[in-house]
């Protein structure tokens, strides 16, 4: 059975070497989202790091604290983000991190899912 965790905010589950994120759909992060979101992901991944495919389809947004803390401890074990939007609202959200958070890890956008995998397949390394 392959590791899945689910809470209010999300689901999010380890298949080939990459933890899947998919956010609920109307979720707004604020700061103590956030904080819940990154410790069952780091309970998940069990102190291994992982690239993160993240669809962020349902984000409807998210306040200055998380997005701050999301760009600093949300990094903690992982290898790169590949981020899912569906919208230009999504994509103006998520621009708009890039540019003001810089977050630690590499991270891209994609409107296919597809892609999104393929560009992560560089930072999957074999788990033992």
């Amino acid at each position: 059975m392959k590791p899945f965790a689910e809470n209010k905010f999300a689901k999010f589950w380890i298949d080939d070497h990459t933890v899947h994120f998919i956010y609920n759909d109307g979720v707004y992060v604020d700061f103590e989202a956030a904080q819940k979101i990154v410790q069952e992901r780091l309970q998940l991944q069990k102190g291994k790091s992982y690239p993160v495919f993240c669809d962020m389809t349902g984000l409807v947004g998210s306040d200055k604290n998380a997005r701050d803390y999301l760009a600093n401890e949300g990094s903690k074990l992982v290898k790169a983000v590949a981020a899912l939007v569906s919208n230009p609202m999504t994509r103006m959200m998520l621009n708009f991190y890039l540019k003001i958070n810089k977050p630690k890890t590499p991270t891209r956008s994609f409107t296919k899912k597809a892609d999104a995998l393929e560009f992560l397949k560089t930072y999957i390394e074999e788990v033992v």
